[in-house]
């Protein structure tokens, strides 16, 4: 149900049930929820055990407007684990499918697996943090930045771009905030993030804003995208400044076959901070393959992923993921079941289990 209204009317990454009011208006309301049970090497207490947790790692609540054919809103939050925040919340306006303008607190333009998020990737779960390190690393909340982005998708919907200014300086990699650095008498001057992502697709099309990582054979997909962002003195700490620059290339292809449907996906990534923090300036990509085929009621998809992250301290980070979907109703019920294993220089491997719940409506 969810992925259908994503592909169908695309004024929120989720919408739930609908109610009319006629002449073009109407309100939207969903929720989702991902919980898991982990279990870790050496995580315990006591350092050398395995952990055993259970967690809610997501709770969500949907909300969407429209005043007519042409404006509405969305406005969505987020549970991260003590108190409900904002998570989006935009003005959305519909000149034509080849041009839409949001404005507010929404996911800058960036990589396929950063704007398929948690509920949309391959895996599920949010980031690990590895190669894709804009979601993990960035934003006010979950990736969220403020700003404006022009956005749309053209030549029959197989060309898709988007473009915006933000506010940036909210990286998380250990640099300060715009107003964390004003108080620390930092001296740099306030420029905009700029970020913009253009993606064509060679066989079905991919309406929207929000990507998804996976389609889960309901479409055959071979895309292309590339995404980039910038911001002059974007990094800012206490002892020196410098931009911050960062792009990437994706690529998917998914194709249905009888019985089912494979996929591969791989992706490289470039960051640079100036040099000012070279733990998170570097080289990263990744590369995953999936098959879905029939199982019961539902399908299964096993899935395979490596991912490897080269910073310029020469201290790697790499992690191979071997995993399990029950999909009972595409994105808005399934359980997966991931074993994976994390290899950090000069450090001992490291390896989790999870299995998870995601529930949407």
């Amino acid at each position: 149900m969810l992925l259908s209204a994503l592909a169908a009317a695309p004024w929120s990454a989720h919408a739930g049930a609908t109610v009319p009011f006629g002449d073009g208006q109407s309100v939207s309301v969903g929720f989702g929820m991902r919980a898991s049970y982990t279990s870790m090497e050496d995580a315990a207490p006591n350092g050398t055990s395995r952990s055993n947790d259970f967690n809610l790692d997501s709770a969500r609540l949907f909300f969407g407007a429209k005043l007519n054919k042409q404006i509405g809103g969305m406005l969505n939050t987020e549970w991260d684990g003590s108190q409900v925040r904002v998570l989006d919340a935009a003005g959305q306006f519909a000149i034509a499918p080849e041009f839409n303008i949001w404005a507010g607190r929404l996911l800058s333009p960036s990589d396929r697996a950063n704007m398929a998020g948690p509920y949309y990737s391959l895996g599920g779960g949010y980031w690990a943090g590895v190669a894709s390190r804009y979601g993990y690393n960035g934003g006010i909340f979950r990736g969220r930045d403020d700003g404006v982005v022009a956005w749309g998708n053209a030549a029959d919907g197989k060309l898709g771009y988007s473009f915006g200014a933000f506010e940036g300086h909210t990286f998380g990699i250990a640099s300060l905030t715009q107003n964390q650095a004003k108080a620390a008498g930092v001296k740099a001057s306030d420029s905009l993030m700029y970020a913009g992502r253009v993606q064509y697709d060679f066989w079905d099309a991919e309406p929207g804003y929000y990507g998804t990582g996976n389609y889960l054979g309901s479409k055959d997909i071979l895309a292309i995208g590339f995404a980039a962002r910038q911001q002059s003195k974007g990094v800012l700490t206490a002892a020196r400044t410098g931009d911050y620059s960062a792009w990437n290339i994706d690529f998917l292809l998914e194709k249905r076959v009888p019985g089912g449907a494979f996929s591969v996906e791989a992706a490289y990534y470039d960051y640079d901070t100036d040099g000012v923090i070279k733990s998170e300036q570097g080289k990263a990509y990744s590369a995953a393959a999936a098959y879905l085929f029939a199982a019961g009621a539902g399908k299964l998809q096993p899935f395979v992923r490596y991912q490897k992250f080269s910073p310029d301290t020469n201290i790697d980070t790499r992690q191979a993921d071997a995993g399990l979907h029950y999909i009972i109703d595409g994105y808005n019920a399934q359980v997966s079941a991931v074993y994976s294993r994390t290899k950090v220089t000069s450090s001992p491997s490291l390896s989790k289990f999870a299995v998870a719940l995601q529930l949407q409506y």
